[in-house]
């Protein structure tokens, strides 16, 4: 029996799964391929007889034979909590997953680790918040950890990425399952520069009793945890709540009073959550060592009106600020011809400085 797969065939067993009580309760027995190896006397009084006859009837080798071959074929790495690799961070909360799946590479640095989460549907402003506050954080050297969710999810894992800095997926289902499918083109991307990483054996499906799980790794992997925009009830404020319980930081970025997907980021602040504006405000109560840490990035003097070349550009992105507005109304306001304002704002994207969102609507970048 192969030891190290034998963790992850135990939580395949019936009545097993991802109940980690369950499983570390077992492991009073001894390690996993002592678990199948022992007496169902010893099972059953560890966890009574239905579950000892369920450990005594599965079939442990083919389980290995079909975890270990679909790892091998994603290039996924096993973890388990007797590896002195096995993250630092998991380790020491309370009933710490017995195994990980990992595919790209989990580094040292990765224990200055800022998670940043928030909605599945988030305004422009949303995004924009979430990508340059983990594009910032990246530059300097702090790993971005997120849930790699459409939405906020997605905007982290790419602004860290943009900024040459490290970030790390952590999946509610097996890491082969790539979930939302949309993300398929993003995996590559964060294999380059950083790991997906999950705590359930390899196919499971991205069922949602799986995602409570995967927030609770995501708030214990980060020093703190961001929340850009969520709604009263969402999965970001599961994280951050599971966050605070953990003993880590808890942030929020202001948003809108009167928008839905900012409720629950304002009512954090309300709760004590402390309010962020940019990186500064996460890393400002930062013990000195972890500040000392932080990569020096060189502060760029120049600002996008002086990027935007002639009048009529500096005009149409004077116009455009966090909110959407219209093609028709950036015409109308900059007293420009129709033509002129879209070849303008045509290469105000191409520079970067603007992004078109549905329906012919701008934000500045």
């Amino acid at each position: 029996m192969d030891d190290s797969w034998a963790w992850v065939a135990l939580a395949l067993v019936p009545g097993i799964g991802w109940n980690a009580r369950r499983y570390h309760d077992l492991l009073g027995v001894g390690s996993p391929s002592e678990v199948f190896r022992a007496s169902r006397r010893t099972l059953a009084a560890a966890v009574g007889e239905e579950l000892a006859t369920a450990i005594k009837a599965f079939d442990v080798a083919g389980a290995i034979a079909r975890q270990r071959a679909a790892a091998e074929r994603k290039e996924a790495r096993l973890l388990t909590l007797g590896d002195t690799d096995y993250p630092a961070a998991l380790k020491a909360i309370t009933l710490p997953p017995p195994f990980l799946l990992v595919r790209g590479t989990l580094a040292r640095e990765d224990g200055l680790a800022v998670a940043v989460v928030g909605s599945r549907r988030p305004t422009a402003y949303g995004l924009k918040m979430a990508e340059r506050l983990s594009g910032d954080l990246g530059a300097r050297g702090v790993t971005v950890v997120s849930g790699f969710a459409r939405g906020v999810d997605t905007a982290a894992h790419r602004g860290a990425l943009a900024a040459g800095g490290r970030t790390v997926a952590v999946f509610g289902c097996g890491v082969d399952v790539v979930y939302p499918s949309e993300n398929r083109g993003l995996v590559a991307e964060v294999l380059s520069a950083g790991a997906l990483i999950s705590e359930f054996p390899m196919g499971t499906p991205p069922l949602p009793q799986h995602f409570p799980m995967r927030n609770r790794l995501i708030a214990a992997l980060a020093v703190g945890t961001v929340v850009v925009e969520a709604a009263e009830r969402s999965g970001a404020l599961i994280t951050a709540r599971l966050a605070g319980e953990l003993g880590r930081e808890v942030y929020a970025v202001p948003g809108n009073v009167s928008s839905v997907v900012s409720q629950g980021a304002n009512r954090l602040i309300q709760d004590g959550a402390k309010l962020v504006r940019d990186w500064k405000d996460v890393v400002a109560e930062w013990p000195a060592v972890w500040r000392q840490a932080l990569r020096p990035v060189a502060e760029s003097v120049s600002t996008p009106a002086a990027r935007a070349e002639g009048v009529g550009e500096a005009k149409l992105l004077a116009l455009l600020g966090d909110d959407p507005v219209e093609i028709d109304a950036v015409t109308e306001r900059s007293g420009l011809p129709p033509g002129q304002v879209a070849a303008g704002l045509m290469t105000l994207e191409l520079r970067g400085l603007v992004r078109q969102l549905p329906g012919q609507r701008y934000v500045r970048n």
